[in-house]
């Protein structure tokens, strides 16, 4: 696709984002503006910045700044994006599902893509009043409380409802999207280690190889036998903005990877990367009964308090070292704190899942290799 193919309220990139563009947008008349590019290597699929906007005329329902996310500069994330479909599903998930949910979205003024392309825009609420977590150093326990409370509300807003027919346009945890990962993590797999086996914990080596080809699989054990709701598939601490300490105020952010599964991975997925070793094992019993609590309250009566241990228990060997491998060998890291970002996910999940019997729960669900 060429730049004149491409929609002009669509901008190739942040320079085309100016007054202009922002006036049309928000029907006031924007004089100035800056820009501040934010979360670098974060959003690791795409660029986000923090705007600023002077009016010509203040209105007390103008926002004074905003938060606009384009795809990554990087041609091979931006290839992977539109590969894996992810720009499109959070563009459409934005447009058609995001007001289904009540609580931890922000609001967004603009969500828009050429169908097909890695070419999109995404405008939501400047969040700069929230607090963002270094995953490196991970969430306390009570943000990690109000996440899986969080997380609850919106499982349980789809819970066994995901399999409809009107949800078929987002990818489920046993279709294509997973197959391609699944066999593109074979040919990751010497880069990752190569770059990542000194982070691993001992086992950590023989843990990747042995899900290498596997995951698959593993998505079908837990698909088949519990009830499917919306996943995030990326609900790390990253993509969450957290109130201030004592509040339970949360923003959940990039909803590119959604799919169609069982809630637990994205517990075993939050958990497993997104808290201290330590910590969580302090803490994980708890955090389990919570989740489970909160859905039964919203009305969830279909899935044990036992059903979701074993799935919890199965989910660290799911998106969690996926993800680990697919950033790792797969994405282009050329900045520090994206190196950073893949070791601490490598290292943390491999912990989880050996921590949760992983290499036994492998031979059982693949048979000894």
């Amino acid at each position: 696709m060429t730049p004149s193919d491409i929609p002009s309220n669509i901008p190739l990139n942040i320079d085309d984002v100016d007054p202009e563009w922002m006036s049309n947008l928000l029907g006031h008349h924007v004089a100035d503006l800056t820009v501040r590019q934010i979360g670098q290597g974060v959003g690791i699929m795409g660029d986000i910045y923090r705007v600023g906007l002077q009016y010509e005329k203040q209105a007390a329902e103008a926002p004074s700044s905003l938060v606009v996310k384009l795809p990554s500069s990087f041609e091979e994330n931006r290839t992977q994006g539109v590969a894996l479909g992810m720009f499109e599903a959070e563009v459409r998930f934005y447009n058609e599902l995001a007001d289904q949910v009540a609580v931890g979205l922000p609001k967004v003024y603009r969500a828009d893509i050429v169908s097909g392309a890695a070419d999109f825009v995404i405008v939501m609420e400047d969040l700069s009043d929230l607090q963002m977590v270094d995953q490196a150093v991970g969430m306390t326990a009570d943000q990690a409380m109000t996440a899986v409370n969080i997380l609850a509300h919106v499982h349980a807003v789809w819970w066994d409802r995901a399999k409809d027919e009107t949800m078929d346009w987002i990818p489920s945890m046993v279709g294509p999207r997973i197959e391609f990962v699944d066999q593109a993590l074979g040919e990751m797999l010497p880069v990752f280690l190569d770059a990542f086996e000194n982070a691993l914990p001992d086992g950590g080596r023989e843990l990747y190889e042995r899900f290498t080809g596997n995951y698959l699989k593993v998505n079908r054990v837990v698909a088949d036998r519990s009830p499917w709701t919306l996943v995030h598939q990326d609900f790390r601490v990253e993509n969450l903005l957290f109130g201030e300490a004592g509040s339970d105020r949360m923003v959940v952010l990039d909803w590119q990877g959604i799919g169609r599964g069982p809630g637990a991975y994205d517990l075993g997925y939050l958990l497993g990367g997104s808290m201290a070793p330590e910590l969580r094992r302090e803490h994980e019993s708890r955090l389990l009964a919570a989740y489970h609590n909160q859905l039964s309250t919203l009305g969830v009566t279909d899935y044990s308090a036992q059903q979701l241990a074993e799935d919890y228990a199965i989910a660290h060997l799911q998106g969690g070292l996926a993800t680990a491998m697919f950033v790792g060998g797969g994405m282009d890291l050329s900045n520090e704190r994206g190196r950073e970002l893949a070791a601490t996910m490598a290292s943390r999940h491999a912990t989880a899942a050996l921590d949760h019997d992983g290499l036994t729960r492998l031979d059982d669900i693949v048979g000894q290799s």
